[in-house]
């Protein structure tokens, strides 16, 4: 996701730029989820349906639909290209597993088959994301006919829907290292993401999140105090969750975060 991209045009770069940050926020949330979903496998099989059900929504609602309008815009025109046809072919088969994975997701009949649905998922996820980010896009942002920017106008669920049109984007970086799960005494997940790439960062503890039911708890662990995560989590969420310090210390911190 930090591939250097030469476009033919200022505003197919800001395009470039925008679909990349929008790459990054689903590549979040899924691995948040996902990690969410196979600690809980693990830990706390009872509450796996939960966060099943949750991934299951977010493929539905923005996984699945980024997908279909690949195939609607970029992929007829990329296809075009000579040099693309076979790679291309190649995509719309990933995203038949994609859409094969999330439906054995939503008929998973034990926590066990639902983590490793979501596990080979997110692999592929990523995988396809990466071959989007660094063949697909710089061939179309570098092709002189080709107006990616053109393309991609009002493709909120290609942009992200803090994108209007392709005249600028915002960086998925958080500033900080953040992590999210569950509390020990509970037995619920934890989820630790110091090691996650700075982008993905605060995306992946939304995904987390998004994942806790009402009354459980996750363990937020970080390398320092994440106050500004702390501050988007209450913008996001106004109240939903309470914070409590579980250690302060020089090379982890840990949080607890509870949904009321």
């Amino acid at each position: 996701m930090g591939t250097l991209t030469i476009a033919s045009d200022p505003r197919d770069a800001a395009a470039v730029e925008a679909v990349e940050a929008h790459h990054t926020q689903l590549a979040g949330e899924l691995a948040g989820l996902v990690t969410t979903l196979v600690a809980a496998a693990e830990r706390d099989p009872a509450t796996a349906g939960g966060i099943r059900a949750e991934l299951v929504g977010f493929c539905d609602r923005d996984l699945l639909p980024h997908a279909a309008a690949e195939e609607e815009t970029l992929y007829p025109v990329a296809r075009d290209l000579p040099s693309a046809r076979l790679l291309i072919d190649g995509m719309l088969a990933e995203h038949r597993r994609l859409l094969a994975l999330v439906d054995g997701l939503r008929e998973a009949g034990s926590a066990v088959r639902a983590a490793a649905d979501g596990q080979a998922l997110h692999v592929l996820f990523e995988e396809h994301l990466e071959k989007e980010n660094t063949l697909i896009l710089p061939l179309l942002a570098g092709a002189p006919d080709i107006s990616l920017a053109d393309l991609l106008a009002g493709m909120h669920d290609l942009l992200g829907a803090d994108h209007g049109d392709a005249a600028g984007a915002e960086s998925g970086g958080c500033g900080g290292t953040c992590g999210c799960g569950g509390s020990d005494d509970t037995a619920a997940p934890e989820l630790d993401v110091r090691n996650v790439p700075h982008a993905l960062r605060h995306a992946t503890v939304f995904g987390a999140l998004a994942a806790v039911p009402r009354g459980r708890a996750m363990v937020l662990v970080a390398p320092h105090d994440p106050l500004p995560l702390l501050a988007q989590i209450e913008d996001r969420h106004p109240g939903a969750f309470t914070t409590e310090y579980l250690e302060r210390g020089r090379e982890a911190w840990r949080l607890l975060l509870t949904h009321r």
